[in-house]
């Protein structure tokens, strides 16, 4: 497993904004969107691309188009789907999938309600997008849905990690698979409950308000 923070003074400007407890969320959905895009622009360098012969104004020259089959995103819900946006802004021509996850207040597991993926990842280079990467239980369970379809590699996009759900994902992925964290922070730990700390508190409550 590879992890990839990404040092850069705007996003950490935008994480700044969007940890404070007063910015209302019209501002937290448009920052996410602005975040998700400059990470996404940093988990696409290893993208999979072929030459293709164009034709210009002036000349035929020889440019760049992903290789097929196309990326596939895959937004985890529901907090996930603020983040597809500006993800779709750096790649609109991916195809886009999505899993329903939550996770159980008691044993802290991932649980499944929700699916529309292919059954067949084959050669697909598959990227999640979750924001909060907490004690790893959900990107685990993702990871391994994926993988277990054939997918060629998995990248996951978080905008927080937490240093207890990182080393439960590193040692749950080991050398198996090809699977790459990309962060906008790591944080300093979780807490009783397991929230981030300092964390954003709830990233789809923030996004989306209180549903119970």
């Amino acid at each position: 497993m590879r992890l990839q923070v990404i040092d850069h003074p705007l996003v950490a400007q935008k994480l700044t904004t969007l940890r404070k407890k007063e910015t209302p969320s019209p501002v937290f959905r448009q920052l996410v969107e602005e975040l998700m895009t400059l990470l996404a622009y940093e988990a696409t360098r290893d993208i999979d691309v072929e030459p293709i012969e164009i034709e210009t104004p002036v000349a035929k020259t020889i440019g760049t188009a992903l290789t097929h089959p196309l990326p596939i995103v895959v937004p985890i819900l529901r907090a996930g789907l603020g983040m597809l946006s500006g993800m779709e802004r750096i790649m609109p021509t991916a195809e886009v999938g999505f899993l329903g996850m939550k996770r159980d207040e008691h044993t802290l597991e991932a649980i499944t309600y929700a699916n529309r993926l292919p059954d067949d990842l084959s050669n697909r280079q598959c990227f999640v997008l979750d924001p909060m990467l907490a004690t790893g239980h959900t990107l685990i369970a993702s990871i391994d849905y994926l993988l277990e379809r054939g997918a060629k590699d998995v990248t996951a996009i978080c905008l927080l990690g937490a240093p207890e759900g990182l080393k439960t994902l590193e040692e749950h992925i080991g050398d198996r698979a090809d699977v790459t964290v990309v962060l906008a922070a790591v944080d300093e730990r979780l807490d009783e409950n397991a929230y981030i700390v300092p964390g954003l508190g709830d990233a789809g409550d923030r996004l989306y308000g209180v549903v119970d």
